[in-house]
């Protein structure tokens, strides 16, 4: 079905960027000898991974498109990917104001995972079988790789999986694991599996699901007794690290507008039975980064032509901490709070704001850059430069405090503790990091639901909301009262902030800010202006 859905010359006269290439020819390719198979048919794969691609594709660098499967959610497929042809329109808003409309054709076919379908299931094992099969890629975020549920049971369908055997399993790991036995029994052949989610180590997390999933169906005689080895083969199936960031929120409303008014026909959204929310285009930052080990058993096509960064793993773990502990989401965090506590609606507006900016220039130019540990492959301070003159600032970027103050007590031990620790294990003063424990007193103020004008707001989800809140439930705007006592059993929870606050010194400064926090209406913008000015 060429062309069966745009109309190309309609797209072209309205400023987009159209596929380069004979698309009918690459999709026959790929069909027939894919390289690269991905896991996750959602917005960072639109707006990342296949653009990246199509890109190689529209210069000659490559002459085959990707396939992309979904196992969680199969309406995306049914009812986005298949109907639009696999074609998607990608929107990257620019903080320039510009804004760039690409349309993207690189996918060449959509699979569902679902091993009770016959038809889809047999097609994604003919996809494993095939030689030229080169990497597994997956977007699944990080719940996607556990076997078991928030309380460390194991989920049901990965006990039946376990017991039954690859033949038809229900987890999505397990699906997964019963697809690269497949390729197993079609000579051993290698691969690459590559996590591409936004987590610490995400291979090794891959790795671990997959592997525990090989072992149970050889303890209990339900595979060839070499699928085990296969598996733990480094030669043969590989778990490289990766390191993913771009920023692709939810497609919204402002860019379904731009594209209405360009003529472009049925951009109606789709909200799945699974609450899917997935439209016709995706809209992202024009930042992105994906650096990945370079561990690919059968090879792999020159993807760094394409502006991916491969080495090893040492500097991918380098390159996590350094934006996972410093160069940006400490940042975020810390809008986030305070965002949450002043009445703000958009990230972006936040870095308007004299003392805010300052807070998080300060925690990541002077508290966090000394200690950051250069990978090399990207520059620290240039990457901060980024984040914070042209990523966080973008007008165009619809996010919110409210979605990244989400789970902050599981966030603030990686995105600040490690930085504490790095100043102890340093020999550097801890009593230096000033702004730190003030991002650590405005989550306290955070949690009692009131803004800086008394008006009370919803907390964002956190699993720990119910152990943290009591401790400031008894604090109104004006409480002059007894406060360190009341609030001590958190600043020592090492879980919490990584380090116990009263060990290494820290706690009476945060109980000093938090006190003025509390003084009235207007406190929080007071002690910002106070410490900020």
């Amino acid at each position: 079905m060429a062309n069966c859905v745009y109309d190309l010359e309609a797209l072209k006269k309205a400023g987009f960027s159209l596929p380069k290439y004979d698309r009918e020819a690459m999709r026959a390719k790929t069909k027939e000898n894919p390289f690269w198979i991905h896991f996750g048919a959602g917005n960072i794969f639109r707006a990342f991974q296949a653009n990246v691609v199509q890109n190689l594709l529209n210069d000659g660098s490559l002459d085959r498109g990707l396939i992309v499967a979904e196992g969680f959610d199969y309406e995306i497929v049914e009812k986005m990917n298949r109907p639009q042809d696999e074609y998607s329109i990608l929107v990257t808003l620019k903080a320039d104001g510009n804004v760039a409309k690409t349309l993207v054709g690189s996918v060449a076919e959509s699979c569902i995972l679902d091993s009770e379908r016959p038809q889809e299931f047999e097609r994604l094992q003919e996809i494993f079988r095939k030689d030229s099969l080169q990497m597994v890629s997956f977007t699944i975020t990080e719940k996607g790789y556990s076997l078991v549920d928030g309380k460390g049971q194991m989920l049901p369908a990965v006990v039946a999986d376990f017991a039954n055997g690859p033949q038809k399993p229900a987890s999505y790991i397990g699906k997964v694991a019963s697809l690269l036995y497949t390729r197993y029994e079609a000579g051993q052949k290698p691969i690459a599996m590559v996590s591409m989610d936004n987590c610490s180590h995400n291979g090794d997390k891959l790795y671990a699901a997959i592997e525990a999933f090989a072992k149970a169906w050889s303890d209990n005689g339900l595979v060839d007794a070499g699928f085990l080895g296969y598996v733990n083969d480094k030669t043969k199936v590989s778990f490289p690290w990766s390191m993913i960031d771009k920023i692709t929120p939810r497609p919204d409303a402002s860019v379904e507008e731009i594209l209405k008014a360009d003529g472009i026909p049925n951009l109606q959204p789709v909200v799945t039975s699974k609450n899917t929310y997935v439209a016709p285009f995706v809209n992202a930052e024009e930042c992105e980064y994906l650096v990945i080990e370079d561990w690919f058993p059968n090879g792999r096509p020159e993807l760094e032509k394409g502006g991916l960064m491969f080495t090893d793993r040492e500097t991918v773990d380098k390159v996590e901490k350094m934006k996972v502990c410093t160069c940006l989401n400490p940042l975020h965090t810390a809008l986030a709070v305070f965002g949450c506590v002043l009445g703000y609606e958009k990230i972006s507006e936040e870095m308007k704001d004299a003392e805010l900016k300052k807070l998080v220039e300060t925690i990541g130019y002077v508290e966090g850059l000394p200690v950051v540990v250069n990978p090399g492959v990207l520059d620290p301070k240039k990457f901060i430069d980024t984040v914070l003159n042209v990523r966080i600032p973008n007008p165009f970027m619809p996010d919110t405090p409210q979605r990244i103050a989400t789970d902050t007590s599981q966030k603030l031990a990686i995105r600040f503790g490690e930085t504490i620790k790095a100043y102890v294990a340093t020999g550097r003063n801890v009593a230096d990091l000033k702004l730190i424990p003030m991002v650590f007193a405005g989550w306290l103020r955070y949690l009692m639901a009131i803004d800086d004008a008394g008006n009370s707001f919803t907390l964002s989800p956190d699993p720990l909301l119910e152990t943290v809140c009591p401790y400031v439930s008894e604090f109104k705007l004006g409480y002059t009262g007894e406060v360190e006592s009341k609030i001590k059993p958190v600043l020592s929870n090492a879980k919490i902030f990584g380090v116990d606050l009263y060990e290494v010194g820290m706690a009476d400064l945060v109980c000093t800010y938090f006190k003025e926090m509390l003084a009235g209406e207007g406190a929080v913008r007071a002690t910002l202006k106070k410490y900020l000015a």
